[in-house]
């Protein structure tokens, strides 16, 4: 990849950075609450999330979106190289929790029967030595899961500070404001923080960045619904007051 295509589509990495942490961190978590409650670790969805080399899964094309950002992008601003790290650290721990998730999935069942089967005593010494030897890759597990668990808070801190010269992002903005959900889910406490970094004292604009995104991709329904949270947020804002206007003015051109 150019630096100048890099920097063509860098508020597009961007948003793909974030939009890909808040997924993996969503889909990490949920198979981290099931963990906890002694469901196990499912081996097939680790390895759909990470994918591999010739199919890439969600956090796979994380990992490489952050180092297109901070790797081979000229921006060398250590907050990205710390999420640079993160994410790589993420994606690695990830890999050694599938690497365990196999084992205790595929060979924990085989020891177990063959503990219940009729086998020579000798054989049934080394089989519970073995499977004494397995079953420390749940401890294994329990600290990759607290690893990881650890640099998602990190990169939570982390992304406030990245983003906080992103405000005329109008990709980011429109994905902000499209999984909204999805983002103060991730973010929790930290997410008054990433609006207040990115939009400063005009939260609005959060609003407004995406009504303007939405509505030249011609989404003009959800750029009016946009445009009036808004609005809502901030009555007074000349911003949101023009963006509701040119939304109106468009939605009026497409009924003529």
């Amino acid at each position: 990849m150019t630096k100048n295509w890099l920097r063509e589509k860098h508020a597009e990495f961007v948003r793909d950075l974030v939009r890909d942490f808040c997924l993996s961190a969503q889909v990490l978590e949920e198979h981290f609450r099931e963990f906890d409650q002694g469901a196990g670790m499912v081996f097939e969805a680790l390895r759909d999330l990470l994918g591999e080399q010739m199919n890439k899964g969600l956090l796979w094309r994380l990992k490489d979106t952050a180092h297109h950002l901070f790797r081979d992008h000229d921006d060398k601003n250590p907050v990205g190289q710390f999420l640079d790290w993160c994410i790589g650290y993420i994606f690695h721990e990830t890999m050694k929790l599938k690497e365990d998730a196999y084992q205790q999935q595929n060979y924990a069942p085989w020891f177990r029967a063959m503990q219940e089967s009729e086998l020579p005593e000798t054989d049934l010494i080394i089989s519970r030595e073995l499977f004494q030897l397995l079953m420390q890759t749940n401890e294994s597990m329990q600290r990759e899961i607290r690893r990881i668990r650890f640099i998602i808070r990190q990169c939570r801190k982390l992304f406030p500070q990245y983003l906080a010269d992103q405000e005329q992002n109008h990709w980011l903005a429109r994905f902000l404001f499209k999984r909204n959900d999805l983002v103060r889910l991730v973010f929790e406490e930290n997410y008054r923080e990433l609006i207040a970094s990115v939009y400063k004292d005009a939260p609005e604009m959060l609003e407004v960045m995406a009504a303007r995104s939405l509505r030249e991709g011609g989404w003009v329904s959800q750029a009016a619904e946009a445009a009036e949270a808004a609005c809502r947020i901030t009555p007074a804002s000349r911003a949101a007051l023009d963006e509701r206007a040119a939304v109106a003015a468009w939605q009026a051109r497409l009924r003529e």
